[in-house]
């Protein structure tokens, strides 16, 4: 059955879904993701007291006018900062939630898809285009990764990324729908292809970034990038698959009333 329900409907529907989302999510950022970004820190840290340790950097460091032992401590501590992406998770979940509603209330004009279907389509597409096309382009790094005087460009490079990834997803639904009377299979081909080509020539097209020094280890950084890539996709897939039940529901709750009606006509 299609997705039924108004706007506002629609949208409580993916405030409530969104919300926990977000609150899963950060429950995987929080066991999983954490832990590596206080590895990555310790790293850092450790660097940092060498380099204060070195007499080379010592001297540099009185020419500057500063040293690591006058640094201020972070405005926000470590413990309140693994407790606050719960809050900032659940907000972004809300706001996600909202645009997915929206983005289905548009969709469900132009097909035929159940609304469990139609979620779980939108959910799939928005990962795709707005996590992973940019993940394998330009992958998170944990906090002593990074150059911060580039912090701007690599922000420019990953919206591009997204756009990149909003443009692939575009390009695929538009040439599933165009094959429409083949067969299934090859519109699902013809579909992934116009995707995969799409985001390759975006990928050639856009610059690389490898701010990744030598000595970080590597066991550590794919540990952060794979629990990164983790906590996002559960909040899409939680996402997805709230709102896909929650659909399910109104659905079997209205279609009694709706045969009882038509049973007294």
């Amino acid at each position: 059955m299609p997705l039924i329900g108004s706007l506002k409907t629609l949208l409580l529907r993916g405030l409530l879904a969104g919300l926990i989302a977000g609150l899963l999510a950060a429950s995987v950022g929080y066991f999983i993701g954490e832990p590596k970004v206080d590895a990555a820190i310790a790293i850092e840290e450790a660097g940092s007291a060498a380099a204060a340790d070195h007499p080379h950097g010592t001297e540099a460091e009185a020419t500057n006018g500063h040293s690591h032992g006058d640094e201020e401590e972070p405005l926000v501590s470590r413990t309140g900062q693994k407790a606050g992406q719960f809050l900032a998770l659940g907000l972004a979940g809300l706001a996600l939630g909202a645009i997915f509603a929206s983005v289905a209330h548009f969709a469900r004009r132009y097909t035929t898809l159940s609304g469990p279907k139609l979620a779980l389509g939108i959910g799939l597409g928005g990962w795709a285009a707005i996590v992973a096309v940019p993940f394998f382009k330009y992958p998170a790094n944990p906090p002593a990764v990074g150059d911060p005087e580039t912090i701007n460009q690599r922000t420019l490079l990953w919206v591009a990324a997204v756009l990149l990834g909003l443009v692939a997803v575009g390009a695929s639904v538009y040439v599933y729908k165009l094959l429409r009377g083949q067969l299934s299979t090859l519109r699902l081909i013809g579909g992934l292809a116009a995707f995969v080509l799409v985001t390759a020539a975006g990928y050639i097209l856009l610059p690389g970034i490898n701010e990744v020094k030598a000595d970080f280890p590597a066991a550590l950084l794919w540990q952060f990038r794979a629990s990164s890539l983790a906590e996002t996709a559960t909040l899409w897939a939680s996402l997805a698959l709230g709102f896909a039940a929650l659909s399910e529901f109104a659905t079997r709750s209205d279609t009694p009333v709706r045969e009882s009606i038509a049973t007294a006509g």
